[in-house]
């Protein structure tokens, strides 16, 4: 592994534990603050960081998508389509973030994953493996004894029901944003979505019975450091460090973002983890993985073994 290489992934574990801290800030927030002002909060945030940042490429030649990509007007228009999807499930997330804990949340979000192919098979007639549907299979097991009540008719949880819509609703997005990067470029995608999310979020305020609240000094923290780490830093740096690593160290470092969102729970809330949901916790994960980079994994130790994961 070169040293760019290793700046990458150490870029990419950083973006990863951003994320996974935001499920206890949110979480905090949304406990005394109403969920669409404080998602407005959030993305109006971002949206600031990066809007100069979409406006100082298109004025640099040298910097504009060389395949043609459009990166105007249309492209954000393309983007704000696709934020309906990402503010269904930010808002099912958040809403989710009352009534279940970060950990079970973060884990619960990552489905997300497993979900992908079951839609591209739905939306696309893209049939999945053997092995992605026994990744499926596990996650889907896990996602069972995680937030089934085994004590109450398996009657599940009001959060995690919320927060699996809001794996659904990410599934969604991620098949569509792999679409639409094919012609328009990542950067005005992103500040179309980041800007529908604001105005959906201040629309549905009064269409839900919440009021605009004056914040908090914690409630502004979490809504700036979620608006501009979580989303406008850690998208650039995502984008920028996946130039050079390989595609597997990205999905197994981003795996990780359930895992953090436990550990900062456990830290933070002293949230304690029975018996089934870890075992569940860890299906989920290994599903994750499964399908995530199990025909990648495959295939490259067919042509080279393991000795490409390590190579210089």
């Amino acid at each position: 592994m070169n040293r760019r290489q290793l700046y990458a992934d150490l870029s990419l574990l950083l973006v990863t534990l951003i994320w996974g801290s935001t499920f206890v800030m949110v979480q905090d927030a949304v406990l005394t603050y109403p969920v669409f002002p404080y998602l407005a909060m959030r993305f109006a945030f971002a949206t600031v960081t990066m809007l100069p940042a979409w406006w100082w490429v298109q004025r640099q030649p040298g910097l504009l998508p060389p395949d043609g990509r459009k990166v105007g007007l249309t492209a954000l228009g393309a983007g704000l389509l696709l934020g309906i999807v990402l503010s269904l499930g930010y808002a099912l997330q958040t809403f989710g973030l009352r009534w279940t804990t970060a950990a079970k949340a973060g884990f619960i979000t990552g489905t997300s994953v497993v979900l992908v192919p079951i839609f591209a098979a739905l939306i696309f007639r893209h049939r999945p493996s053997g092995k992605t549907w026994f990744g499926i299979a596990l996650a889907f097991i896990g996602l069972a004894l995680l937030s089934l009540n085994f004590e109450d008719n398996l009657q599940p949880n009001k959060g995690d029901v919320l927060t699996l819509g809001c794996a659904a609703a990410f599934a969604v997005q991620i098949l569509l944003v792999e679409y639409l990067t094919h012609r328009y470029d990542a950067l005005p995608l992103t500040v179309g979505q980041l800007l529908m999310v604001v105005m959906l979020s201040v629309l549905f305020v009064p269409v839900v019975g919440e009021s605009w609240q004056r914040p908090t000094g914690p409630v502004l923290f979490s809504a700036a450091f979620t608006g501009i780490f979580a989303s406008a830093l850690a998208f650039t740096v995502q984008t920028v460090a996946q130039r050079f690593t390989e595609a597997v160290h990205a999905a197994l470092i981003f795996s990780a973002e359930p895992i953090f969102a436990a550990l900062f729970s456990f830290l933070l809330t002293g949230e304690r983890f029975t018996p089934r949901v870890i075992v569940g916790s860890a299906l989920i994960l290994a599903g994750m993985l499964v399908v995530d980079l199990g025909p990648y994994l495959l295939r490259h130790y067919k042509e080279q073994g393991w000795s490409w994961l390590i190579r210089e």
